[in-house]
């Protein structure tokens, strides 16, 4: 192979090139940087009928950015292209090279390209001329960039897709000390960690409004807004000084409507839907209004010219809307129904601690069907390995929960074949619909409810199931037997051998210390099942598995053993003063409105 610069007019697609097709390939992405910098990678050709011509095997979509460019500066041939050419061979090589040229290269991730445009920035070159060289937005090259006022761990998680790319988006919007704090939400196994849409949540302490849903003038308002690194996406610092604002602004555009001659201007607070599909479009001379839709968002959707079926059949046959019974205007401002909103918050959370009962469905209500301040999200019990996922999915630890799932679902009137009763599932019931349901159960039923919810909702080696198996005594033995993804996953040599000394004592151990893994498995598995001469053993369970748990050697300091040792730690700091049997813990009674009094709780 030799290199040199040929003339475009002395090259021609081969046959050969995985791009040869009578369309022109789509060069888009590269005509900018051949327009800036010319081709810089050499085609690979051929000699072809001739010394003086020579057909593309890979750089099919280069020869033609080329063609191109030569084209619009009017140069004729335009300047020659570095190319290597190969020896003359049969076509077999030829399409084995188009191949390693087209398939084996492998475009870098977004954090090696941060590298590479820092690096072109430090020399001078701004965003739009990197756009220009690469081909790439210059929106996107700004987005890249931004990677860099990320903390260097982040990017190195995103790099090893350890987090996705909504996540990276959020945590720009998050401050050095707040990435900090994710950080070590995401280190500790035994803490939730908000990713995605959930991040923006936790960000802004439950509410993230974007600039854009607001009606007013953001600048001359002069409230706070953050941004995030890519520039795309502001939101509003403080909500609550949002929604003043927006409210004002709402009810300025209701009184500008009701200025123009609209029969009346109605808006759905927050919380509430528009279902537009019950209403019909009627112009204003016909006595149709407008609703204002305001979301939790802070969106505001505005429908002009709407009535209600019912009034839509009465225009159909020819006869006009009675304005005086038109849906009248609200004889308070919004301003003054979120202070009603809140008196009566403040009011039925202070008599709500006397009730006990209604306080325990409407929680585990939330925990059903969820709300914008209250996130459950059931464990997921995923695995990559396909053999631990099937195992879990038939043990009997899982069909048993799986069957007090199903009369639960059903118990709430919801499908048996949901897969959670917790995350927000319930049928489209919604959250008042559940505890209405709630309600009407009895205490012993809604235990059953929340043992599910909280069976759904325990994460897998946490340091909580630890705690509840010690406490509750859990025998793993009557949960659990040896499988095949067991022994699949059972790889350690030194904890195999001490297992053998487990079911078939040291002498069989020593014996057999020398022995392949797969060997000491079988030992393992005759013991476990009587078989080949073996005696059985019942009730076999590994140390890191029995409650509690325990290591085979001094390396076993982790897992199940670490989560026992942190409740461990847990309970040498949790030193209670013992209790009198008569004592009580009291809460101050309620004033009089008409409650019940105020029932004394029972120290444990």
């Amino acid at each position: 192979m030799k290199l040199a610069f040929l003339d475009l007019g002395k090259l021609s697609i081969s046959k050969a090139n995985m791009r040869y097709a009578k369309k022109a390939p789509d060069v888009t992405d590269i005509l900018p940087t051949i327009r800036a910098r010319g081709v810089l990678v050499p085609l690979i050709v051929r000699p072809n009928c001739g010394p003086d011509a020579f057909e593309i095997v890979a750089g099919a979509r280069r020869y033609t950015a080329a063609k191109i460019v030569a084209d619009e500066r009017g140069d004729g041939g335009g300047d020659p292209l570095p190319c290597a050419i190969l020896d003359e061979g049969d076509d077999a090589a030829a399409i084995e090279a188009s191949l390693i040229e087209n398939i084996a290269r492998l475009a870098p991730d977004e954090v090696t390209r941060w590298e590479s445009f820092t690096r072109l920035v430090r020399e001078g070159r701004t965003p739009a001329d990197i756009s220009a060289t690469f081909g790439i937005p210059e929106q996107g090259v700004k987005r890249i960039l931004a990677l860099g006022n990320l903390l260097p761990r982040i990017r190195d998680l995103y790099r090893r897709a350890e987090i996705d790319a909504a996540t990276v988006r959020h945590l720009t919007l998050a401050s050095k000390s707040q990435q900090k704090a994710w950080l070590a939400l995401h280190d500790d196994p035994q803490t939730y960690c908000p990713t995605g849409h959930q991040l923006k949540a936790w960000l802004f302490g439950g509410a993230s409004i974007k600039v854009d849903h607001a009606l007013f003038d953001v600048e001359a308002s002069g409230l706070a807004v953050i941004a995030d690194l890519f520039g795309e996406d502001r939101y509003f610092a403080d909500a609550d000084a949002f929604w003043t604002a927006q409210n004002a602004a709402i009810d300025a555009r209701r009184e500008a409507y009701l200025g123009e001659g609209w029969s009346d201007v109605a808006i759905v607070p927050p919380g509430e839907y528009f279902a537009r599909y019950e209403f019909v479009k009627a112009p204003k001379r016909k006595g149709g209004r407008v609703y204002i839709d305001v979301r939790e968002s802070g969106e505001i959707t505005v429908y002009e010219g709407y009535v209600t079926a019912k009034e839509a059949k009465r225009l159909e046959r020819g006869e006009a809307i009675d304005t005086s019974t038109k849906v009248p205007r609200p004889e308070i401002t919004s301003t003054m129904q979120t202070y009603v909103d809140l008196h009566r918050h403040a009011a039925v959370r202070a008599a709500l601690t006397a009730h006990p009962k209604v306080a325990l469905r409407l929680m585990v209500a939330h925990a059903i069907a969820g709300s914008h301040l209250w996130k459950v999200q059931p464990e997921p019990q995923t695995s990559r390995n396909e053999a631990v996922r099937e195992s879990v999915e038939t043990c009997k630890g899982e069909t048993e929960f799986d069957i007090k799932r199903r009369a639960v679902l059903d118990l709430l009137g919801f499908s048996p074949e949901e897969p959670t009763v917790t995350g927000g599932n319930g049928d489209g019931y919604g959250l008042v619909g559940i505890l209405l349901r709630l309600l009407d159960l009895p205490d012993r039923a809604v235990m059953d409810v929340i043992m599910i919810v909280i069976g759904e909702t325990l994460a897998a080696g946490s340091a909580a199931v630890e705690a509840v198996g010690g406490d509750i005594g859990v025998d793993m033995a009557a949960y659990w037997q040896a499988d095949d993804a067991f022994f699949e996953a059972l790889r350690d040599k030194e904890v195999l051998t001490r297992i053998v000394a487990e079911v078939a004592g040291e002498e069989i151990a020593a014996a057999n210390a020398k022995e392949k893994g797969a060997t000491l498995k079988r030992i393992v598995r005759d013991h476990l099942e009587g078989a080949n001469g073996r005696a059985k053993v019942e009730g076999w369970v590994p140390k890191w598995m029995a409650f509690p748990p325990s290591a085979y050697t001094a390396r076993g300091g982790v897992g199940t053993v670490a989560a026992h040792a942190r409740v461990q730690a847990a309970r040498a700091d949790y030193e209670p003063e013992p209790a009198g049997p008569g004592a009580v813990i009291a809460l101050p009674a309620p004033s009089k409105t008409g409650l019940e009094p105020q029932a004394e709780r029972q120290a444990a």
